[in-house]
């Protein structure tokens, strides 16, 4: 009796992908089954995954198709989510392939990379925007949906010969998304924002559609792109425009589209920067470059070009908190108001104070209007006077001012000063 499999796969880094899988959380998909019933049998879902794969017989379920709200908060996101099994088998792939892609991809590629960030691109079009005055603002229409399946298999053939990941990559591109009302729709291009697989995918695409293609075409124009999210950085206004056109030109071969209304020509304009243009600022990753003042280390202040939270995020973070609905608290304590809400308010602090501190003040201010009207609603004693429930706040923060992450806005410790 034969017991090999065709397909070598081993079962450690099965476990290994669970593991990464459970530590992303996430939604359930088709078979709304979560990661707490998935653990329910684990080491029988485990195996059944391993056999599966091992043996080429895993088919991936329909992925449940999702809508969230766009930035603009009038179109909407279409996201696939596929189930606990799936995206277990997808990190399984994504582990065997991602070591021999990471090396190939471009330096100025931040998008879901190891030891890469989106802070890091930040920083890095910071700096280039200061020695460059013109910026491409890129948008491709509809990336996510219009990868095209022979193309992006190219690409990954080109990189692997491995039977068994062809054979996956091959199936999750064509796995049809499930609709609300439980009808399927059919896929022959594209892959769904919300794979675990599909990041990696998405990078390989826009690797041989832009990154080498702008080495090859364009070595001496520098970029930073974070998954379809974009910055080209040029010396005039002439070669931005012949940058766009090429661009266009290109994306076009890959069947690709540029957006026309987000795709805009950007004028770096600051304190030597004069020149009047219809554009002088954009967004990139949540942060808005644009000219601010700044001070140098002798305290003179000065006009720069540099990125600053932008009022999309803040936006975002104050919609956040407004729908945990913290005044109707009013039997929660402080202390555990804090532990609730400091996790959100700690990794959005965190990730925007490191450029233009000055543009998150504001938040502090925001948050504790809505601790105050808890504290309102908490104790009758304040007579529904805000200034006494402001003050009340103020007094607890000097005491302890880390208790909320938000009252350390705006606060320089003595090294800083």
């Amino acid at each position: 009796m034969q017991t090999t499999k065709p397909y070598t796969i081993s079962k450690q880094v099965v476990l290994e992908a669970y593991k990464k899988v459970k530590a992303n959380r996430g939604a359930a998909g088709v078979d709304e089954e979560t990661i707490k019933d998935f653990e329910q049998d684990l080491k029988g879902n485990l195996y059944k995954i391993w056999n599966r794969m091992s043996s080429g017989s895993y088919f991936p379920p329909a992925v449940l198709r999702v809508e969230i709200p766009k930035d603009d908060g009038k179109k909407m996101r279409k996201l696939g989510i596929p189930t606990v099994s799936d995206r277990v088998a997808q990190m399984v792939v994504k582990m065997y392939l991602e070591p021999a892609l990471e090396p190939v991809f471009h330096e100025d590629s931040y998008g879901y990379r190891p030891e890469k960030s989106a802070i890091d691109a930040v920083g890095k079009a910071r700096e280039r925007c200061w020695r460059y005055d013109w910026v491409l603002d890129v948008d491709i229409k509809g990336f996510f949906d219009n990868i095209d399946h022979e193309l992006i298999m190219k690409a990954v053939r080109r990189h692997t010969d491995c039977k068994w990941i062809l054979l996956y990559i091959e199936r999750w591109l064509k796995a049809p998304v499930q609709l609300k009302d439980g009808t399927l729709e059919g896929r022959d291009k594209g892959t769904p924002q919300g794979g675990v697989i599909s990041p990696l995918l998405a990078n390989l695409y826009l690797h041989y559609a832009f990154d080498e293609w702008m080495r090859r075409r364009l070595p001496d124009t520098p970029f930073e792109r974070y998954a379809d999210d974009i910055v080209v950085h040029c010396k005039t206004e002439l070669e931005t425009q012949k940058v766009k056109e090429f661009l266009e030109k290109r994306l076009g071969e890959c069947k690709l589209e540029l957006h026309p209304e987000k795709t805009k020509i950007v004028y770096c304009r600051d304190e030597k920067r004069q020149r009047e243009y219809c554009n002088t600022s954009f967004n990139f990753l949540g942060y808005t470059f644009r000219a601010r003042l700044a001070r140098t280390r002798k305290g003179d202040f000065f006009v720069n070009f540099s990125p600053g939270a932008s009022n999309k995020s803040k936006k975002r973070l104050m919609d956040k908190m407004r729908e945990m609905e913290i005044q109707r608290k009013s039997r929660t304590s402080l202390e555990d108001l804090a532990e609730m809400i400091n996790p959100i308010l700690r990794g959005w602090i965190n990730y925007f104070d490191k450029y233009h501190k000055t543009s998150i003040y504001s938040i502090r201010y925001r948050v504790d209007n809505i601790l105050a009207n808890w504290a309102l609603n908490k104790y009758k004693s304040f007579n529904r006077s805000r200034k006494k429930a402001h003050d009340w706040l103020g007094e607890i923060a000097k005491r302890d001012p880390n208790l909320f992450a938000h009252w350390r806005i705006g606060v320089r410790t003595v090294a800083e000063q």
